[in-house]
């Protein structure tokens, strides 16, 4: 949008490693809530904050995946775009703060957006594709090697905090250390095991910890052998790669996007934490299948054939928004 000639402004509050990425990256940005803490009087105040830079600065669209996006593009009656995929039953407080002041709402076509239909635009494609399109993204071992060999077995795990409001309101449970350890104990006969985790680790699993540069998870995760986690977002990432990913949380079966993924392209397997022998068989079968990473490649080449580059609809989308 930028080479576009248009006056482009990123702000963001603390969230994660939101904005050790974008300094990585050499993007600017406005943070507009350091503290990162969540309450209602930080909801209002991330309102208050993005009212008056939009004034300040002249904003005309507003774009992003918050409420706070259409709200204040409502009471200034600017034009807005909130892009979204998750169901409206895994974020109906989300859906609610949206519905009365979104202008157009963004959402791949696997998404039930419920009392926002009227207002979505669905596109053939996936959120996180719009930055891991072969358009978008080309993996580098180089970059693989600068941590171990690229070429050598290995496999990843995620711990995810599940503190996010989907996670909360679905009560999703995870990876256990009990559950990780015997993951890795099957695992270690067949390749090197890293963790990367948002939530502390217990001492006999620190030794597994991937240390690197944030930027560079999507290279690590492409040549991975096997992807295993409870987050939900980096088992759809690991699908967009063409990476065998198992998601062990209790959202199997429940949002949209997963379940296109997992039924119609067969990239990802969601099981339910109540079925842990499951997961170990579905592991163990995966570690047995011959060729697996070619067959998987194969299923990410038919999903990028029916799919769109997204970063490319989403510009012109909102280019076009008056």
């Amino acid at each position: 949008m930028r080479r576009d000639g248009h006056q482009t402004y990123v702000l963001i509050r603390k969230k994660d490693i939101l904005e050790d990425l974008l300094k990585a990256s050499g993007m600017p940005y406005v943070n507009i809530l350091p503290s990162g803490k969540k309450s209602s009087f930080t909801l209002m105040l991330r309102l208050w904050r993005v009212f008056w830079f939009t004034l300040r600065h002249g904003v005309d669209v507003l774009v992003g995946s918050t409420p706070e996006v259409a709200q204040v593009a409502w009471i200034l009656r600017r034009r807005s775009a909130v892009m979204a995929e998750d169901d409206a039953a895994i974020v109906p407080q989300f859906i609610r703060a949206v519905k009365p002041f979104a202008d157009q709402y963004l959402s791949p076509v696997s998404c039930n957006n419920g009392p926002l239909e009227l207002k979505t635009t669905h596109y053939a494609g996936f959120h996180k594709l719009a930055y891991l399109h072969p358009n978008r993204f080309t993996p580098d071992p180089k970059v693989v090697d600068r941590y171990f060999p690229h070429d050598q077995p290995y496999f990843l795990l995620r711990f995810a905090q599940l503190t996010a409001y989907h996670d909360i309101s679905a009560h999703a449970g995870g990876i256990t250390s009990e559950i990780a350890s015997r993951l890795i104990r099957m695992l270690e006969p067949h390749g090197r095991v890293y963790i990367t985790s948002e939530r502390p680790l217990e001492p006999q699993l620190e030794q597994y910890r991937l240390n690197i540069n944030p930027l560079d998870i999507h290279h690590v995760m492409y040549y991975a052998t096997l992807y295993l986690g409870d987050s939900q977002s980096m088992a759809v990432e690991a699908a967009m790669l063409g990476t065998p990913s198992v998601r062990f949380n209790d959202f199997a079966g429940r949002i949209g996007v997963l379940e296109e993924l997992e039924h119609i392209y067969r990239l990802t397997i969601g099981i339910p934490t109540s079925q842990p022998e499951t997961l170990y068989r579905t592991v163990q079968q995966l570690l047995e299948t011959p060729n697996l990473r070619q067959e998987y490649q194969e299923r990410r080449q038919r999903m990028l054939a029916d799919k769109i580059d997204v970063t490319a609809f989403f510009t012109e989308f909102i280019e076009n928004l008056k």
